[in-house]
């Protein structure tokens, strides 16, 4: 029995020395022997700016070699807080206060509005790339100006906090949740285990590197089974991502299902690409990915679509379907792989297979809690189990079915609908390219349905009316569609479903 890793870099033993660990176009390669050469220099360094175990220190920046490389530094040296990019000055600053940051760390000449939201006792530090690809910290400016006094040089141990993540909170504060060496580690080695990775697996890094899919999924499971990491400058673009695929022929690639849809929109173009370089699987979380994409994508790719479940509590996988030859089942999201699964009534009782009920999950991966928040920790564990906010059943074999989160449950006159039953069913009119059912005020109903659609051809309201009423229960049918040009997305390209009667301004009918 092989002793757990007692930090990031000891996850990273699996790589062969001179194997390529981390390549992107226009950028030279770095083997798994200078990958941990530089993730160390750069932890040392960190240390000597004064930053150490404890000590939070934001990352800034887009997909990318740099990326990879400052977040293992830091989460070696300190705790890393990875922010999106794209926020805003109040963004940064609210975050930066609420992580208690320390440091930022960002690409030189870029993010002024990071820069600008840094209190003066935060250190700003730029990641520098050297000719041979590996990547340098220098410190532009110390806490409150000053020169900073070195800390020893000490590596981050098992339980110590290598990143803190928030929640993405709809009505309310985000929680902040710590994640450990430990989680992380359980964590990635759980998907290496599920999908069988090994050294010959090329990763393609498409999801955002500050949200837990990237990191976990996409990152940390190809480096822990030895594989090569294929980031792209920026991350997605679903016009580059054809030729990185002919030119880097990755083995697998982890998206959410919006990105897949973007991708299957234009695989007819590509199909050439995808003959000569084809996947040995394809990977979806982070949002329910309806049958109906799942059955056209394995038409076009030739591959397996296995479709996970993953959360920033769970360090992201809880379930997943399996590879071939074992079944791989549409509309579920397969079984808890290191992870125990189960459903929970509300007073906190396990109910029998085939159930509906909340889903809970145990494992090694499962973090502690909330960070600060008693509150909140004592309504999510129950019994030593996570209890998850979404309403599933475990079917026969054993495959865990999600019937919704319980907040986006549609409660219309008493009746519980789920709203990816009505998006299926959407979607699978020829005319509809994307579908969101979602909850409207009534006020005797308490709640209505309505939906947003973008079309790919013509359709009308009343034809997509009845075209529904045909294939649901009638109370089922969405009262009102809105047709959009695009649906609205957060910045890891969910679906705003618990949002959309705000954002499109609908009031109590």
């Amino acid at each position: 029995m092989t002793q757990p890793s007692e930090n990031l870099l000891d996850l990273l033993a699996a790589g062969e020395e001179n194997h390529p660990a981390l390549v992107a176009p226009g950028r030279p390669a770095l083997t798994y022997r200078q990958l941990r050469k530089n993730i160390t220099e750069l932890a040392a360094q960190l240390n000597s700016f004064g930053l150490g175990r404890g000590d939070r220190v934001a990352i800034a920046m887009p997909n990318g070699p740099e990326m990879v490389l400052a977040f293992f530094g830091t989460a070696l040296a300190a705790s890393t807080a990875p922010l999106n990019p794209k926020y805003k000055q109040e963004e940064f600053a609210f975050y930066f206060e609420d992580t208690q940051a320390k440091a930022l760390i960002t690409l030189p000449g870029t993010l002024e509005l990071a820069r600008a939201a840094a209190a003066p006792d935060m250190a700003i530090i730029e990641a520098v790339s050297n000719e041979d690809g590996a990547l340098r910290f220098e410190l532009k400016r110390g806490r409150n100006g000053e020169q900073p006094a070195a800390r020893p040089v000490e590596l981050a141990q098992n339980d110590d906090i290598a990143m803190i993540l928030h929640t993405s909170g709809t009505t309310s504060r985000p929680k902040r949740v710590p994640i450990r060496h430990r989680n992380m580690i359980a964590s990635a080695g759980n998907i290496g285990e599920t999908y069988q990775l090994g050294p010959d697996d090329r990763s393609l890094c498409i999801m955002p590197l500050f949200h837990i899919h990237g990191i976990v999924a996409s990152m940390l499971s190809t480096l822990a089974s030895g594989g090569t990491v294929i980031a792209p400058q920026n991350g997605f673009n679903a016009l580059e991502f054809w030729s990185i695929v002919e030119n880097f022929k990755p083995t697998w690639y982890s998206a959410v299902p919006t990105m897949h849809q973007m991708l299957l929109a234009r695989a007819d173009r590509n199909l050439e690409v995808i003959k000569a370089n084809p996947f040995r699987f394809i990977r979806s979380s982070s949002a329910s990915l309806p049958p109906i994409v799942m059955e056209r994508m394995e038409g076009v790719f030739g591959a397996p679509v296995l479709e996970s479940y993953g959360m920033t509590e769970a360090t992201h996988q809880m379930t997943s379907n399996p590879l071939p030859p074992k079944i791989h089942k549409a509309g579920t999201v397969g079984y808890g792989h290191g992870v125990e699964v189960a459903i929970m009534d509300e007073a906190g009782n396990l109910m029998p297979q085939g159930d509906i009920g909340e889903v809970v999950i145990k494992g090694r991966n499962v973090v502690d809690g909330y960070e600060n928040n008693p509150e909140a920790n004592a309504k999510a564990y129950t019994n030593g189990w996570f209890r998850t906010g979404d309403q599933g059943r475990i079917d026969a074999d054993g495959y865990l079915a999600l019937t919704g989160r319980l907040k986006e449950l549609i409660n219309r006159g008493g009746e519980k609908i789920s709203p990816l039953e009505i998006d299926d069913v959407l979607l699978r009119h020829p005319a509809v390219a994307e579908a969101l059912a979602f909850a409207v005020p009534h006020r005797s109903l308490g709640e209505d349905i309505h939906a947003a659609v973008v079309l790919k051809g013509d359709a009308s309201e009343s034809e997509l009316r009845s075209y529904a009423a045909g294939l649901l229960a009638e109370f089922k049918v969405p009262r009102k569609f809105h047709i959009l040009t695009e649906l609205p997305r957060g910045a890891t390209g969910k679906l705003q479903r618990i949002n959309m009667a705000q954002l499109l301004n609908l009031k109590e009918t």
